[in-house]
């Protein structure tokens, strides 16, 4: 099955910030290499922002724009079927032989309390926002914030210029009481890369009653190949990736759930599912469990559809 797929969380742009001399053509250490988002037929790559928590709260937006940077000089050079989606509505237009690749930030520490700072984001082709890492910032509690407190009033009027540019907020690593507070504002909530709690019991992971919230405010959940995430037995198998899907199609997710890998932000992979490449060993399962429509739909078309409420 050729469905092509859409990945909505890789952090390839940090590993080619922490050592520029990777080539993303074909570097063995990038995850998402070109070659192996073209051999995993991945037809969509929402490339993550991140900035290290170490790195001092002067600095985290030049380091920003150094990764803004990068994805310009060393990714979207790398081949000419690489096409930078600016705006959701550009995926539409995507050509048979492209790839989409989107600017997303993952965390807002960077820009303070300085809105305009986010602004100067969207304008440069940020399409997605994360609230937070696993820390407390200016705009809310991170999932490893003890207090668990929601968001700011700078969080919400963050959540509120999401909204009027067509952006999606993600709920990924944020508090629970965060993410209700998300529930209650965003147009389009997404959790780029979280599993199930009941099977998982992470703090990254959602309980029940957030992916049904998300469902019911018409969101999207990305399932992360983190194998923390998934179970807490070693090694973890695609099975148990299938697992989470399976559960979050039984709680009236099946329109809602696609796959954010986590790519490059993570060390321990699951068997036969260790880069890009590998995802035909992911779709190869899926065909066994489930009809053609539904695959599709989990590899790309229920992404799309969210995006055709956010345009």
């Amino acid at each position: 099955m050729k469905a092509g797929i859409i990945d909505s969380h890789c952090d390839a742009l940090l590993k080619l910030w922490e050592a520029p001399e990777r080539p993303f053509l074909d570097s063995p250490d990038v995850d998402t290499n070109f070659n192996r988002l073209v051999t995993g037929n991945v037809k969509v790559q929402l490339f993550a922002i991140f900035v290290e928590p170490f790195i001092k709260q002067d600095q985290k937006f030049q380091v920003v724009l150094e990764q803004i940077a990068i994805f310009h000089e060393k990714v979207l050079p790398a081949n000419e079927k690489l096409r930078h989606i600016k705006s959701w509505a550009e995926l539409a237009t995507l050509q048979e032989d492209e790839i989409g690749v989107v600017l997303t930030l993952e965390g807002v520490d960077a820009i303070g309390d300085d809105l305009t700072k986010l602004s100067i984001l969207h304008q440069l082709g940020i399409l997605s926002v994360g609230l937070t890492w696993n820390q407390a910032n200016l705009c809310a509690d991170g999932v490893g914030e003890p207090r668990g407190a929601g968001l700011t009033s700078l969080g919400k009027e963050l959540v509120k210029l999401n909204n009027k540019n067509h952006v999606l907020t993600d709920v990924s690593h944020l508090s629970v009481k965060g993410f209700w507070d998300v529930m209650e504002i965003a147009h389009c909530p997404i959790a780029s890369h979280s599993n199930a709690r009941l099977l998982c019991d992470h703090p990254r992971n959602l309980y029940d009653d957030q992916i049904q919230g998300l469902v019911a405010n018409q969101g999207y959940i990305g399932l992360v190949f983190c194998p923390a995430f998934i179970t807490e037995k070693s090694p973890s198998t695609i099975k148990d990736v299938l697992n989470h899907l399976d559960h979050m199609c039984s709680l009236g997710a099946e329109h809602h759930v696609g796959f954010g890998s986590d790519f490059d932000g993570i060390t321990d992979k699951v068997v036969q599912l260790e880069h890009s490449g590998d995802f035909v060993n992911l779709v190869n399962e899926l065909v066994k469990l489930y009809s053609a429509s539904q695959v599709e739909n989990f590899l790309k078309g229920n992404f799309e559809q969210l995006i055709k409420r956010v345009i």
